[in-house]
């Protein structure tokens, strides 16, 4: 007997080429709004956001509060002039997020290399537009038979109210028989263990498990899954 039968996948820095389309989104935005950029400030705007996004995983603040704050934040170090723009740059940069169709490599080989001997599914804590959008765009939607966003889910991973939800939306699940694949230690990782799930952990060869968590597996390559699937 196999160990699994449904398999939940992240979607942004799994899935999609996250870092890819975000960098090319930002150069299109800033540029719009005529705004300087360089290398210096999407470091700065990756670091904010990346740590909104940690405290909305945490529960300390809600999507609406990353959402928000992530630009006003940033242009206020850069000395940009804050106003009725923020909102506006913001609905800019999610429409450029929106059309980003970048695939991290290997995606697709071993989406079809799995459909139609699991269940598959992706569970993200992303904009549900912004989500839907890319995963179409991209053809990988078309591998799923759900898709999971946080936003329209009412909790996000790593809680186990978020998984607790998407099991009640699939018949017959086992989340002993369940596994999560994702880049996230705090989402992804933390999530699928508190939720009983295996977890898979898909990160670069310098990361370390900072959080010390007992993963099931790990690969570096998205294409590793064929061998362990």
């Amino acid at each position: 007997m196999r160990a699994y039968d449904w398999i939940f996948f992240d979607a942004d820095g799994t899935l999609l080429d996250f870092a890819t389309t975000e960098r090319h989104a930002l150069e299109r935005t800033f540029r719009q709004f005529g705004y300087p950029f360089d290398e210096a400030i999407r470091k700065r705007y990756e670091d904010i956001n990346h740590g909104l996004w940690k405290d909305f995983e945490r529960g300390r603040i809600t999507k609406d509060d990353v959402l928000n704050n992530r630009f006003s934040r940033l242009f206020r170090e850069i000395g940009v002039v804050r106003g009725e723009n923020d909102r506006a740059f913001e609905k800019a940069y999610q429409d450029a997020l929106a059309e980003g169709t970048d695939v991290t490599e290997g995606a697709e080989e071993v989406l079809s290399y799995l459909k139609g001997k699991y269940f598959l599914y992706v569970a993200t804590n992303g904009v549900a537009s912004t989500q839907y959008k890319r995963l179409r765009q991209s053809g990988l939607a078309r591998y799923f038979d759900g898709i999971f966003v946080s936003e329209e889910i009412g909790f996000q991973k790593p809680q186990k109210e978020y998984f607790s939800a998407c099991f009640a939306k699939i018949p017959g699940i086992i989340p002993e028989r369940t596994l999560i694949v994702g880049d996230s230690l705090t989402s992804d990782m933390a999530g699928g263990q508190a939720a009983g799930m295996a977890t898979c952990w898909f990160h670069g060869e310098e990361e370390a498990n900072t959080e010390d968590l007992p993963i099931t597996m790990e690969i570096r390559r998205l294409t590793e899954l064929k061998e362990i699937l």
